[in-house]
């Protein structure tokens, strides 16, 4: 019976303590209740706008993914003469290029040594940093090395040191030159032979007494006689040659 009693006035005073508060203190329980709500609404809200964002996000990263193979395989390059070169600053960049019968058939009246007329057409036959001289590209280098290794760094770009089979080309190259430069030329037995195996037939030797046993195209002097020899494993310019 005490303990019925006990337990009735405290519920009772419990009551009495609830009915006693101040209208302030309701105001302020009731600002609290309010509050908690208004603070799930914002992190409901800002769910949603995470998700919209992350999914914004993924539809332009798919359009952007779309529109690069879209421009990949728009190109127009010929494919199977394309060719690049890695990091090494010693190597010119080698542009993609079409052949010689492939701008011939995309432009039947125009001359190959036109190259000019051949870019403007949409077809370049030799790539950038390249001369174009009749059906062969060539590549005057900007920096030294010995003959050997000139020959390597022509043939990892599908051809080799120069070989001047005709006044033409040797004015050319004399005129496009502004240093001395390697040529596929070499001294082997008694006979100096081009890197193309062929035997020397017509010459520009200078009037000098060079010693070495692989040729070089000299630029600071006249067409006519502006070869002299040099050792093989001297450092000099070089001029790489691929046929079209």
């Amino acid at each position: 019976m005490y303990i019925k009693f006990w337990h009735s006035y405290g519920e009772d005073k419990k009551d009495d303590a609830s009915e006693n508060l101040s209208p302030k203190s309701k105001l302020s329980v009731e600002l609290e209740g309010e509050k908690g709500k208004q603070t799930e609404g914002n992190t409901r809200l800002y769910l949603a706008l995470c998700l919209f964002l992350t999914i914004t996000c993924l539809v332009l990263l798919l359009v952007v993914i779309v529109l690069s193979v879209k421009l990949q395989t728009g190109s127009t390059v010929c494919p199977e003469r394309e060719e690049t070169t890695g990091g090494d600053s010693k190597s010119p960049p080698f542009a993609p290029t079409c052949s010689h019968k492939e701008c011939q058939a995309l432009l039947p009246n125009i001359q190959p040594q036109d190259a000019s007329l051949l870019a403007d057409g949409g077809c370049q036959q030799c790539a950038d940093g390249w001369l174009t001289l009749g059906q062969s590209c060539f590549f005057l280098s900007t920096f030294r090395l010995s003959w050997e290794e000139s020959q390597n760094v022509c043939i990892s770009k599908g051809g080799a040191l120069a070989v001047v089979t005709s006044q033409r080309v040797q004015s050319f190259l004399t005129k496009q030159g502004k240093m001395q430069y390697w040529i596929g030329l070499r001294h082997k037995g008694a006979t100096w032979t081009w890197v193309n195996n062929t035997g020397l037939r017509e010459s520009f030797w200078a009037d000098n007494r060079s010693e070495g046993d692989c040729g070089i195209l000299s630029s600071e002097s006249p067409p006519q006689n502006n070869w002299i020899k040099a050792s093989c494993k001297d450092y000099t310019y070089f001029i790489c040659q691929v046929q079209l």
